[in-house]
């Protein structure tokens, strides 16, 4: 009965941590137009769509109940406007049976969070939540990064 009720509260708080944010958990169209306030789900995209326009973040567990997956949820949703600014967009894949596409190239254990580059090309893996501070850190010295900050403030 208590594990039914402590998962149920999890699933309760991971759900509070993806709808009280705007971007990057919140899905955008075309025209930039907010949509579902839910993080992508990896088995209904592809990670060819985003090269050289956004970083994805995959966030990966063996299910959504796993508190590594919600506390980086929540850590994410705590500064959203920090990785909508570098362009960062989130996808969850937590169905290991599933077998999404970005599951069979990334090949996680349990739960990993990894930053994928503008290029395509994973940055980062981690097996434990981390802070988007941390994250902003380790986009702001890329080298595209750089240049996106560089042409915002209107250098060469």
């Amino acid at each position: 009965m208590f594990e039914g009720m402590k998962r149920s509260m999890i699933m309760i708080a991971a759900t509070a941590a993806l709808t009280a944010t705007a971007s990057p958990l919140v899905a955008q169209s075309d025209t930039g137009a907010q949509a579902d306030p839910l993080p992508l789900s990896a088995a209904e995209v592809d990670i060819a769509d985003f090269k050289w326009e956004k970083r994805p973040v995959v966030v990966f567990a063996d299910t959504p109940a796993d508190p590594r997956f919600v506390e980086q949820m929540r850590l994410l949703a705590d500064r959203p406007k920090a990785l909508v600014d570098r362009d960062v967009v989130v996808i969850t894949d937590t169905d290991p049976d599933a077998q999404s596409a970005l599951r069979t190239k990334l090949r996680p254990r349990g739960f990993m969070m990894v930053l994928i580059g503008k290029d395509g090309g994973v940055k980062l893996r981690k097996p434990s939540p981390w802070a988007v501070r941390e994250l902003s850190r380790v986009i702001d010295k890329m080298p595209m990064r750089q240049q996106e900050i560089n042409d915002a403030r209107g250098g060469s």
